[in-house]
This record gives C-alpha cells, structure tokens and sequence, in this order.
C-alpha cells in the first residue's frame, strides 16, 4: 500500500524535540500508526532504533495493565507504544521514566478514543507531553502540494496559486464524496462503502459502547446521522434531540462524544462587546464529508452535488481544510463564525494578531458582491467608543474572501477577494 506523505511530519519531529512524551491523536484510522512508523523507520537510518509495540494485542495489554514497570522493561525507551487508551495504567509509569531520564521525545504514543485517554493524559503527564492532533488527509496531502495555514491576505493567495492544481465541480464533489480515509487513497480497490460501513461499525462496537452514557449503539448510530443532516448549521439540542428521538441533555452528552472523537468540530460564534445581538449556539461541522455521505445514504459524487445538502457538504469541507491547514502546523485553529438575531450570517471567521477576517463560503462560481453584504455587520468592532475608550478592545478587519467555485483569484472590492476553492 502507497505511504502518503502527511503535511504534520514536520510539526511531529519538531514537538518529539521539545517534550519527553510525544501523543499523537486523533479518530480511528487517519493514518497514526503509519505516520509513525515512516518517521521510526527513518529514525532507524540515523542510527535511533525505537521499539514499536501496539495495545491492540490482548496479551500486551494485559501485561501492561498488570505490571506496568515490567512492561517497561521489556518495551525501554526509545519506544512507539500504539493505542495507549487500552492501559492508561502505564501513564504514571512513563511520568516517572521521564522524570528520571529527562530526554526529549523518549515515548511516542497514540490515542483514539480521546474522551477516556486526554483526561489520564493532562493528570499524568502535564507539562511533559507534546499533543498532535491527526485528522483525515487534507487536500495539500492528497494532491501532494505544500500545506501551510490558511490566511485571507492577497498576498498569501497569490504565492497559493503557483503551487495548487486547478479543479473543476465535478472534481471537488469527487473528493468531497470520498472523504478524508487514507486508506480510499492508498489502494484503489478499497470499496468506498464498505469500508465506511466497517469503520461505522468499529467505531460503535471499540469505542462508543466504553462509554457509560452511551447504551443503545443503534440509537447512537442514529444520533450520528441526524448530526450528520445538521452540518454546517447551529446546534439547537432541542432540535437534535427530537429528530433522534432523545432527551436534550442526552444529545449535548452525545455531541461531545463525537467532539472529542473527531467526527465533527463545533465552531464557537465569535463574540465582542461591540457586537450586541450575537447568538451564542455553536454551528457543527462533520469532519469528514464521506463518512457524512454514507450516514445518510448519498449514492454517488453527482448525486450529492446535485441534492439538497449540496451547499452544506461544500461548506464542511472548506471549514475541514481550513480546519486541518492549522492543525497540521501544529497551531489551535482561530476559527469563529458570526449568526445575529438579525438571521445575518458570516461563515467563518479567522481572529488572530488582533485581526478578524471574514470568510463567506458559496458553491457558486459567481456570487456576486451581495456576497460579501454581511461583512459590514462587523464594522463596530473597529470604533473605539463602543469600548468605553479602551483601545484594547479595538479589532482591525482584515481581508475578506468569498470560497468559491470561481476559476481565478479576482477582487470582489478593495477589501474582498474571490478564492477559488481549490486554494485553500
């Protein structure tokens, strides 16, 4: 099976340098053990031989939860030890290792089921672990083109376009369709649904069934799929609730399960004293666009691109790469998004350095200035006597971009830009 090179092997080698313990994390399947062992195996040529060893097997496991020092006797650092959440026991034992020896990158580990593992995590090892979170394969990854985190400057855009390769319709709802598995890339004769079906399956049988507020595994599958339906819009837990015919606190339950594991993000509505009548629900995005695909039964790439989700689909994969483009560097994402009382929406919108710049994102290859008409509800947070005179508070509005279908980078305005999806 072809190794696909991962856009986060830069950033992993760099936090391996500067913590003792290296916790590589993120849904089933994504890719960690492979990304990991590429990197020992590239070790092992500078003369680095680290042991790898996988919790996965029963009679490991057991040892590991039954004498946690022998097991790291027999498994001494430098070592790769896979799917850690199955003998979190050992977590007090590596904190003790690394105290003594005091190396950097000593232990790598990885984690899927991340709401049982990053609790034993920050109590054992604080202070002493470098976190990586690995998702699916962004585009960067897929089409081998340089990753690096999404900006809206034009000056940023212009350097993206030398180094991207242009897409038509048919081309993205292709890869929105498919989704983000490494594995649907590697080898051309996995079978699409099949193998969603299996990960469906493993997900709900390994991971869910853990989990104590979790009892029916079919009523969780069909939580999922009403989440599903939902992305790319406002968490109404009522609404979630009833559409999965369960009670309001079990749906928040439930959304932070599939938060925690990485089946879908939830973007915080941004919020400034200047800006008064901000809703406060958060909007759900599904990480990954082909596994949302097979929940709810979408047949074919021309299918969805032509059905009523089509809009939404196109929006939770630009949110993903965005998403993705932060999370490979190694950086938490400065994503928000902007909803009013007034039903006025922004997409997204990046904050960072004291700048927020606003994202719409239409399937459209010309949406037209109408576009952008929402931006100006921002405008109060860049005049200082809505803060009471402290300049602080102020924000400066940075360059807008509409994510589009359009075929070129083009100004809408002196301030906004037409971004060609295949960009980001």
């Amino acid at each position: 099976m072809a190794y696909i090179r991962r856009a986060a092997e830069d950033t992993i080698a760099q936090v391996s340098k500067m913590f003792p313990v290296l916790l590589v994390t993120g849904p089933r399947q994504v890719g960690k053990t492979t990304l990991l062992q590429k990197l020992l195996e590239e070790q092992e040529a500078e003369g680095i031989n680290r042991k790898y060893v996988t919790l996965d097997d029963p009679d490991v496991r057991y040892l590991a939860k039954r004498d946690p020092a022998l097991f790291l006797q027999r498994y001494s650092p430098p070592v790769l030890i896979d799917e850690i959440q199955y003998a979190t026991e050992l977590l007090p034992y590596i904190k003790m290792n690394v105290d003594r020896s005091k190396k950097k990158g000593d232990f790598w580990i990885t984690g899927s089921q991340v709401f049982r593992l990053m609790k034993n995590v920050s109590e054992s090892l604080a202070g002493r672990v470098g976190i990586v979170n690995l998702l699916g394969l962004s585009d960067a990854e897929i089409y081998q083109e340089p990753s690096e985190p999404f900006l809206t400057d034009s000056e940023y855009l212009m350097k993206r376009l030398a180094v991207k390769t242009r897409r038509d319709l048919n081309e993205i709802y292709k890869r929105i369709f498919k989704g983000s598995m490494p594995e649907l890339y590697a080898d051309e004769n996995v079978d699409w649904e099949t193998y969603y079906r299996s990960y469906v399956d493993s997900y709900l049988r390994r991971d869910i069934r853990d989990l104590a507020q979790v009892a029916d595994e079919m009523q969780f599958y069909n939580f999922m799929t009403v989440v599903a339906a939902h992305t790319s819009k406002p968490v109404v837990y009522e609404e979630l609730a009833a559409a999965a015919g369960i009670s309001s606190p079990t749906a928040k339950k439930w959304l932070s399960v599939l938060v925690s594991s990485h089946i879908i993000a939830l973007v915080q509505p941004y919020h400034n004293n200047a800006l008064k009548r901000v809703v406060k629900m958060p909007l759900v995005h599904f990480l990954d666009t082909g596994l949302a695909a097979y929940l709810l039964k979408w047949g074919n790439p021309e299918a969805l691109e032509k059905g009523a989700m089509s809009g939404a689909f196109f929006e939770s994969y630009v949110f993903s790469e965005i998403y993705k483009s932060y999370l490979n560097a190694g950086k938490e994402p400065p994503i928000f998004y902007y909803r009013d009382k007034d039903q006025k929406e922004i997409d997204l919108l990046l904050y960072q350095n004291g700048k927020l710049s606003p994202i719409e994102i239409k399937k459209a290859a010309s949406p037209g200035k109408a576009a952008v008409k929402n931006f100006t509800v921002l405008e109060p947070v860049v005049c200082q006597e809505h803060f009471g005179g402290i300049e602080s508070l102020k924000v400066e509005i940075g360059t807008g971009s509409v994510v589009c279908m359009a075929n070129n980078l083009l100004p809408v305005d002196e301030k906004n830009w037409y971004v060609p999806v295949w960009l980001i």
